[in-house]
């Protein structure tokens, strides 16, 4: 009888704009793979009402967050709307080499960073099928003012411009399609 040596797990990073549909294709594909994990990131921002620390987010101060950065504990990290964010690097490690896949959503300044201090990551970036789908995307959700969402919608070109450096490119355009891809991408055992 053969004994089974633990597989080293991965770490699969997802980019994509802000509407494109990340978080629901993130929610279907932990209902269809319960297994995978997802990184949890640090911020300084204060929790929201529905939030939990250490579910939702690590909430820290900013100095606390500094300190992190400072002793090269962050694998990547942002500042946005006066807010750091950033992912623990030895949480993810922990996971990846218990061989479990996990998933880290992040925006584009934040996957370079990872494709530089973690190479073997595999990237992925979500598409919408147009600017105009994406714009009414951002609308629909009722979420933004008209100027937050020509900047959402400003940022989307620049990040979109940056899909050519990702893996695996994905048009949301149809869930189903667009999970199956997602599944092919992260369970497909080249890179």
């Amino acid at each position: 009888m053969t004994l089974s040596v633990p597989q080293p797990g991965q770490l699969i990073v997802i980019t994509g704009p802000s509407g494109v549909g990340k978080g629901t294709l993130l929610r279907q594909l932990r209902q269809r793979h319960p297994a995978l994990a997802v990184s949890i990131s640090a911020t300084t921002r204060p929790p929201r009402p529905t939030e939990t620390n250490g579910v939702d987010y690590y909430f820290v101060s900013v100095p606390d967050f500094q300190a992190m950065l400072q002793a090269g504990e962050l694998l990547e990290w942002a500042e946005f709307a006066g807010h750091y964010y950033g992912t623990p690097r030895e949480p993810l490690v922990r996971l990846i080499e218990q061989g479990k896949t996990v998933i880290l959503e992040i925006e584009l300044q934040g996957a370079r960073q990872v494709r530089q201090s973690y190479p073997q990551a595999r990237h992925i970036f979500i598409l919408p099928p147009s600017m105009a789908e994406l714009e009414r995307r951002l609308y629909s959700r009722g979420q933004d003012t008209a100027a937050a969402i020509a900047r959402r919608l400003a940022q989307a070109e620049t990040e979109i411009a940056a899909a050519s450096e990702f893996d695996v490119q994905i048009v949301n355009d149809d869930l189903e399609k667009s999970l199956t891809a997602l599944e092919t991408a992260i369970f497909s055992s080249g890179s």
